[in-house]
């Protein structure tokens, strides 16, 4: 079974108890800075590993409760898997817990737990009355019908129910998306002496590796992973889910900052136009206005835009969702599912949250059509999600498609079979837009290798695919070179491939030194001088001398004896059959010597030449024709 990887979080009201249960569930003390310490709260996220086995890793990520310090814990539950609400047994659910349950549920949070914590300041009766507060609170949250723990982080008291009550859940959850590019929002930049800039995030999705190539955007500087750490452990790779640190090279702390994304591919979409479904608090205390400005928290990103409406100029009071848009000061990295949070910046007040529909959102006008037209998007129709999965995914099987589009077997089937799918390989599915990018890609490659390597028969077919594989699967590549070859734009020959109408030639600067050469070693017949001083005498440069001389071999205008002789190749093939006509089905040394007056410094290499050439075959002290 795949390992999987989880993040949860600790989150509620300030003082209620997070970090002490994250320390007694982890023995790890996640408020590390001086302030911190002094004040008794949480400022930055704190991070600690919960549990590990051959199965599963569990990370914990301890929220700021505090008001002033939201950004933040927008920013740490933005990346979790699963939220443990604790609430203070002596002080019950107050303000902040509540806007932390708004967050949460706008975020898209499914998974809870309820942690009841400093039960033994009060007596069992009093915990029932607090569970029953919890109960009306947490209806028509995502902690409705969520369990309930009690403990107690100084005694230990339900520690370690708690514990298991966790890891089951988890085990029961499907862990995100491994296998899509990797992203992940940053949420701390740092230095560490003698090693560079870090960072750390939570991986959203897919997978990074040591030494892999890496891009930070909205900025788009291109970095490298030069080591990965997973709580304080050196690793190889980091997984969707798990809590990383990078440290990357060719970047400056200064470059970089949280709601920085680091992706391994460029096909996420940097935008300032978002098209949008909202929905609002239930008791907000301010009116939302058309155009007013507000801040989005996205990942770790915290942005300053406007709201456009296109059916109403405010909001009071909406149960439903408003299909509408964000327009930004500064470019995010988004695409379509990704959560939000919306606040007001003053007086300052969590507004709402939803999704993105389109994060390449264009101007349009006030009125019903427009909605209507951000409805159909939002929907989107069965063939519309097929080719976001794909062009996200780049080749997918029908499981995998089942289970990013949400559509039954029947319905993909029946989408399938339009001409901008294509089905290779028997199992795996991509579209045709896909496959001509790839082509072109491919195209525009070899015809930039022809053009500095002009006598050579192609690229190495691993080498040319080498490069692209970072962004699509093998099988997809090795389709395409297939298909183009199929279709007479590639060809190949043996592992080299080459553009069709490509001819391997000499450049057009050395061609007449080139046929110097061949006219002296013609010339000279099969008494030939070392094949260096023909390329010296010639004006050829040592640096071309290697190309050359496989190009004059593949062409066979010369046949090298070994590494000092070679013949021209008029003059080996007429040696052959001088030799062939001249001699019985075998022939000794002797024989030959005689036939084409050679000494023993050119007969050797030139019959040995002959046997790996597959014309003859040595006997003991014979030859033997084929």
């Amino acid at each position: 079974m795949e390992k999987r990887y989880f993040t949860i979080g600790m989150a509620g009201h300030i003082d209620h108890g997070k970090t002490s249960l994250t320390k007694a569930l982890t023995n790890v003390d996640t408020d590390r800075l001086k302030e911190e310490k002094e004040r008794q709260i949480s400022i930055e996220l704190g991070f600690a590993p919960l549990y590990e086995d051959d199965e599963i890793q569990i990370s914990v990520i301890d929220v700021p409760g505090h008001e002033r310090f939201i950004r933040q814990m927008i920013a740490g539950v933005a990346g979790i898997d699963l939220v443990v609400l604790v609430v203070a047994a002596d002080e019950g659910v107050m303000p902040q817990t509540r806007e932390h349950l708004d967050i949460l549920k706008f975020l898209g949070i499914k998974n809870g737990v309820i942690a009841i914590t400093k039960i033994d300041r009060v007596d069992e009766e009093f915990i029932e009355l607090v569970k029953d507060d919890i109960l009306e609170e947490l209806t028509n949250t995502v902690f409705e019908g969520a369990p309930f723990m009690l403990v107690d982080s100084l005694s230990k008291k339900g520690i370690g129910e708690t514990k298991d009550l966790i890891i089951k859940t988890l085990m029961e959850q499907e862990m995100r998306d491994a296998k899509g590019a990797f992203r992940l929002p940053i949420d701390q930049v740092f230095t560490v002496k003698g090693q560079g800039t870090v960072v750390r995030g939570t991986v959203y999705e897919g997978t990074v590796e040591e030494g892999q190539a890496l891009k930070i955007m909205p900025n788009g500087l291109e970095v490298r992973a030069r080591q990965i750490q997973v709580h304080h452990k050196q690793a190889q790779k980091a997984y969707a889910g798990q809590r990383t640190a990078i440290n990357l090279s060719n970047v400056s702390k200064e470059d970089l900052e949280r709601g920085d994304v680091l992706v391994s591919s460029e096909h996420f979409i940097v935008t300032r136009t978002v098209d949008v479904a909202i929905r609002v608090v239930e008791d907000l205390e301010h009116l939302v206005k058309q155009r007013m400005p507000i801040k989005l928290h996205i990942g770790t990103a915290e942005v300053m835009g406007r709201i456009v409406f296109f059916d109403r100029n405010e909001i009071k009071e909406e149960n439903g969702e408003i299909l509408c848009q964000l327009r930004l000061e500064e470019e995010i990295l988004t695409k379509r599912g990704d959560r939000f949070i919306l606040r007001r910046p003053s007086p300052q007040e969590t507004i709402g949250g939803g999704w993105v529909i389109d994060p390449l959102g264009n101007k349009y006008r006030f009125g019903n059509q427009t909605v209507e037209d951000l409805e159909k998007k939002k929907v989107g129709t069965p063939k519309e999600r097929i080719m976001a999965a794909l062009v996200e995914g780049k080749s997918l099987q029908l499981n995998e498609l089942i289970t990013r589009t949400a559509l039954d077997d029947e319905a993909l089937t029946e989408q399938l079979s339009d001409n901008d799918f294509v089905l290779y390989n028997d199992k795996e599915y991509t579209l045709h837009s896909i496959i001509n990018s790839i082509e072109e890609d491919i195209f525009d490659r070899l015809q930039e290798f022809h053009l500095t390597h002009s006598m050579k028969a192609g690229v190495n077919k691993a080498e040319l695919l080498h490069v692209l594989q970072k962004k699509f699967p093998k099988s997809l590549l090795d389709f395409v070179v297939e298909n183009g070859i199929a279709n007479e734009i590639f060809k190949r020959k043996e592992q080299y491939v080459s553009l069709k109408a490509f001819v391997p030639h000499v450049p057009k600067s050395w061609e007449k030194r080139t046929e110097n050469l061949l006219m002296e070693l013609k010339k000279d017949g099969l008494k030939v001088r070392y094949l260096k001083d023909y390329f010296s005498s010639a004006g050829i440069p040592e640096t071309l001398e290697f190309d050359l001389k496989k190009f004059l071999e593949d062409q066979q205008l010369i046949v090298q004896l070994d590494e000092k002789f070679a013949y021209h190749g008029e003059v080996f093939r007429g040696a052959v059959d001088k030799l062939r006509s001249q001699t019985g089905s075998e022939f000794e040394v002797g024989e030959a010597k005689e036939v084409l007056d050679l000494s023993r410094k050119y007969m050797i290499p030139f019959l040995e030449r002959l046997d790996a050439n597959g014309l003859t075959k040595r006997v003991e002290n014979k030859r033997v024709w084929k």
